[in-house]
């Protein structure tokens, strides 16, 4: 969320920034200056209306202590008079408080000036490549087609079982998919310095309004039936989501807090299944793993100060392509653009992993710097040098990776001709010492 103040002092720039995320400023904004007029009115006039309720009280007590009752009796009918007022004005501000916090929690994160303007993908800059592209002496196969002869991934019985977008891994995939968390975990754990966390998979909507994912993606996202309705602006502690992603729950633990500055900066790393009820645009992706209703990740989660917050996002980044490279999987390292930029980040790079058995790049993380924009919706906060004002802390995180498509990565890229699969040599301790996926 952006702070008010900022919105009130800038906002051209805020028209602007909007316009270049592909935004309709009147849409998102409204009549800005007109509703933060009424709401700053109403009160600077309840303000006024509480002081000289409180100079009558003064009054009141003074008249009846000198006996004077009749005038004591004629300002406690002042009194109440203004007191009926009062909670009049009380209300309009209240109803007025509430509509511009639901105005400003529709605006998204105003994207870093070097972020690049554009609409879509498309305009996406390549920022870095890594590893050679493999060369094949015959026409290599996409993952759906190994799994399926290697009788290690089985779609069929998913969507029986579950329906469209499911997956079941068999055997040794089922064994990969396992040792990926567990390789992710430990590179992040030991070397990275990040604290391994198993948080919860459901989380109440407070948590998702706190990173963002609510109220504008709440049909993307599985709700559980807990009884009770979702109404926007409604942000309950006992209703339950499924989780999109573990930046939900690990970002919320530390929501309403105010974090000590001397442990600064915090890194955190979690294993979740993640839950998506919009799992892509209709009709793409159809086939294999791409894009799945539910789908394994490793979060990277970085509480930082402010000043810290650009090197601390590149770190981030660069945990992430360490697994690509360790494992030996060609990548690129992508700056989107302004509308491609997520709702909550003012600056997001994607790693994007190559698939030679499609013949294309695919994201396989998205590493964003959301500066205070989810502090601020979550109130998690610091005190700078353990002294003075309070301040937001700036989250960062990243996937560091999705599991599922590093799992079909390893499928494509390390496919042989005998139609098996070999092993990386940093995943052959995780998987007993096995060096090749062959028909089960």
């Amino acid at each position: 969320m952006l702070d008010l103040g900022f919105v009130r002092n800038n906002l051209p720039l805020v028209e602007e920034k909007l316009r270049v995320r592909g935004a309709d400023p009147a849409l998102l904004l409204g009549d800005f200056h007109s509703l933060d007029a009424s709401r700053r009115e109403a009160i600077t006039q309840s303000e006024q209306y509480k002081a000289r309720r409180n100079e009558l009280s003064q009054q009141v007590g003074a008249l009846k202590k000198s006996g004077q009752d009749a005038a004591a009796n004629a300002v406690m009918e002042e009194t109440r008079a203004l007191k009926e007022r009062l909670d009049a004005l009380d209300t309009t501000a209240a109803a007025l408080d509430d509509e511009m916090r639901q105005s400003l929690a529709r605006i998204p994160n105003l994207t870093r000036d070097e972020v690049p303007a554009g609409k879509s993908e498309e305009d996406n800059v390549v920022v870095k490549s890594w590893g050679a592209i493999p060369a094949f002496e015959f026409t290599p196969k996409p993952h759906w087609e190994l799994g399926e002869s290697l009788g290690i991934l089985d779609l069929e019985r998913a969507a029986k079982i579950s329906g469209a977008r499911f997956a079941v891994y068999r055997g040794v995939g089922a064994r990969l998919e396992r040792a990926l968390i567990s390789f992710m975990l430990d590179l992040h754990t030991s070397k990275h310095g990040y604290t391994e966390i198993l948080p919860p998979f459901m989380v109440n909507s407070k948590s998702l309004f706190g990173t963002g994912q609510l109220p504008k993606f709440g049909d993307d996202l599985f709700r559980c039936g807990d009884g009770t309705d979702f109404v926007e602006g409604e942000y309950r502690d006992n209703d339950h989501w499924l989780i999109p992603t573990a930046e939900v729950p690990v970002t919320n633990l530390y929501r309403d807090e105010i974090l000590d500055d001397a442990k600064l900066p915090i890194l955190l790393t979690a294993y979740t299944p993640c839950f998506r009820a919009e799992a892509g645009a209709a009709g793409k992706d159809t086939r294999g793993i791409i894009r799945q209703h539910q789908f394994q990740k490793v979060e990277l989660v970085k509480f930082v100060r402010p000043e810290e917050s650009d090197a601390e996002h590149e770190k981030l980044t660069r945990d992430a392509e360490e697994i690509l490279e360790t494992l030996g999987l060609p990548y690129r390292r992508m700056l989107l653009c302004s509308g491609d930029t997520g709702f909550s980040s003012a600056k997001t790079f994607d790693l994007e992993v190559w698939l030679p058995g499609q013949g294309l790049y695919r994201e396989i993380s998205s590493c964003s710097n959301f500066e205070a924009f989810q502090a601020r919706r979550a109130n998690i906060r610091f005190k700078p040098g353990g002294k003075g004002k309070n301040e937001f802390i700036h989250t960062i995180n990243g996937s560091g990776l999705a599991v599922g498509r590093t799992w079909l990565a390893i499928l494509e890229n390390y496919q042989q001709a005998d139609g098996s699969v070999a092993i990386p040599e940093a995943l052959k301790p995780y998987m007993g010492g096995l060096d090749r996926i062959t028909s089960q």
